[in-house]
């Protein structure tokens, strides 16, 4: 076994049970700068470890009763049939052959994308209370089908980069639901729902010949126990320290990817 492939996992893990975000934006990264893995491996790697591992951090969350259920099958709808067409997208395009280049230059700019989302959070959140409270009744209406476009978003982004399941999700969560879903809930909901999208993903990638086995095996011994300890302890951590962190090392990383 090698012990750096768990010891990421471990920390990884942590990061999300405490976050929700990191299953993709931060093992990506790490298995491609710091391991050595071909990026479509790692895509394809990171989204069935990310999946695997959600599934005990989501029955954390959800025996403490901070998952929306409602929220997460409104997002699945959107998400899982845009995995499904970006698969096959991928596999008639040959995208899933490539070694570097675009998927690189993708994950960067997701990357990007997800530190300023973590960054500008709260303005967002701000900006949809504001919206919530002065038009009620619009709002409410287009909600749903907003969520929907949401999970469609999310499915596309996902399914080709690994990122933003974790990340972009709060952040369209804080925006839309800014009164439903308190910081554990949002945690919870999107946890809950990147399960059956990156699995659907990952197994999309497994076919493609994109996925590590015995990766992916070390990744999960660190990373199960980790997320079970973020999941319980996510309610007395530092959120808001803790994503900053996050955010100024992804848009590090990011810069890095992209200029190399």
């Amino acid at each position: 076994m090698e012990w750096s492939n768990a010891l990421a996992g471990l920390v990884v893990g942590i990061i999300v049970g405490v976050t929700g975000v990191g299953g993709g934006a931060l093992m990506t990264p790490i298995l491609v700068m710091m391991f050595g893995v071909a990026p479509h491996t790692a895509v394809g790697t990171d989204l069935l470890y990310a999946s695997i591992t959600k599934v005990f951090g989501t029955a954390v969350h959800h025996n403490h009763g901070t998952v929306d259920w409602q929220v997460v099958r409104r997002l699945a709808l959107g998400s899982l049939p845009a995995a499904a067409l970006t698969l096959l997208w991928m596999s008639y395009s040959g995208t899933h052959r490539v070694k570097g280049g675009f998927i690189i230059d993708a994950v960067g700019v997701m990357l990007i994308l997800t530190a300023f989302g973590i960054l500008f959070k709260n303005q967002i959140q701000g900006l949809g209370k504001h919206v919530r409270i002065s038009n009620s009744d619009s709002f409410k209406h287009v909600q749903p089908v907003m969520t929907v476009v949401a999970g469609i978003v999310l499915g596309v982004l996902v399914t080709l980069t690994s990122i933003g399941a974790g990340a972009l999700g709060t952040v369209m969560l804080v925006y839309l639901y800014p009164l439903r879903l308190n910081s554990s809930k949002l945690v919870g909901t999107d946890l809950a729902h990147a399960i059956p999208l990156a699995m659907i993903a990952g197994l999309g990638h497994l076919t493609l010949g994109n996925v590590d086995y015995t990766l992916l095996g070390n990744l999960l011994i660190g990373s199960i126990p980790g997320v079970l300890i973020g999941s319980v302890i996510s309610t007395r951590a530092p959120l808001g320290l803790i994503r900053n962190a996050i955010a100024v090392v992804l848009i590090a990383v990011a810069v890095k990817m992209l200029m190399s």
